[in-house]
């Protein structure tokens, strides 16, 4: 792979965090959060399902936060956790969501060199917003929309406005990356350039063609 300079003048290139910048939590991730959780077999499969359909909430900043959330989860699957326990499971979920996709800073470091602007728009927490802000990924990106910080959570239109308002571009302006495919065209809806990211091969290739 050639690597250099990718260069947008003009335009703001948004990028989506989980499985774009980091990579899916690994199976090792999720056994020790089913381990923390004191699950297996059926009751293992109703704890991710509850993970799951409860996540919405969380990533919107409703429900009770971080705590909420996991009392949510417990009392769909009949658990009694103490202020401990969700702590510890707080602690291995959020450890999950940290592990880097390399390729993705390549060309994050790459988009830098050539002076392209960057904004990151999650759906995450707002517990996620912290080390968005102050670790590594402050070199790259001048702004951060966490979904959980204001209310609102892709696909809605409403969040991608208000990433164009804070930025102060328009629509055009800007080209979105995320792994959701929903999430992607309804960014396209407000005149965004999107990209479904599968690789980072594969947004390498596509922003050097919009170059």
């Amino acid at each position: 792979m050639t690597r250099g300079p990718i260069a947008l003048p003009g335009r703001t290139v948004i990028f989506d965090y989980g499985e774009v910048i980091t990579v899916t939590p690994s199976p090792a991730d999720r056994a020790v959060i089913a381990r923390v959780a004191g699950v297996e077999g059926e009751d293992e499969a109703k704890f991710w399902n509850s993970y799951a359909a409860h996540r919405g909430r969380l990533d919107q900043g409703t429900g009770g936060g971080v705590r909420g959330y996991w009392e949510s989860i417990a009392a769909d699957i009949g658990a009694d956790w103490d202020e401990a326990r969700i702590y510890e499971l707080w602690t291995a979920d959020f450890r999950g969501w940290l592990s880097v996709e390399p390729g993705t800073i390549d060309v994050l470091s790459d988009l830098k060199a050539g002076g392209t602007r960057l904004a990151l728009l999650s759906n995450a927490g707002a517990d996620f917003g912290g080390i968005m802000r102050h670790g590594p990924l402050r070199e790259y990106f001048e702004a951060f929309f966490v979904s959980g910080e204001i209310g609102l959570i892709k696909p809605d239109p409403a969040i991608y406005s208000h990433a164009l308002a804070g930025l102060g571009i328009a629509g055009s302006d800007a080209v979105f990356t995320d792994n959701k495919e929903e999430n992607v065209r309804a960014a396209e809806t407000l005149g965004i350039t999107g990209h479904v990211f599968t690789s980072p091969e594969k947004l390498r290739a596509f922003l050097v063609s919009l170059a």
